[in-house]
């Protein structure tokens, strides 16, 4: 059985951390940004929280 997350426990890079606030900023739903950056919903938004970012719920 092969993983969906490939990205699975690995650390964020600064890169990541650049897209998810600017993704966030553009208001984009947790949903597709966790699509864009390949990372589950759970991790996107953990990470959201933890850089105190607010995503928007879906609608």
């Amino acid at each position: 059985m092969t993983d969906r997350f490939e990205r699975h426990r690995q650390a964020w890079t600064p890169e990541e951390t650049r897209k998810l606030h600017m993704l966030v900023a553009k208001g984009m739903s947790l949903k597709a940004i966790a699509k864009s950056l390949t990372r589950s919903e759970e991790s996107t938004k953990n990470k959201a929280k933890q850089d105190k970012l607010k995503i928007l719920k879906a609608r």
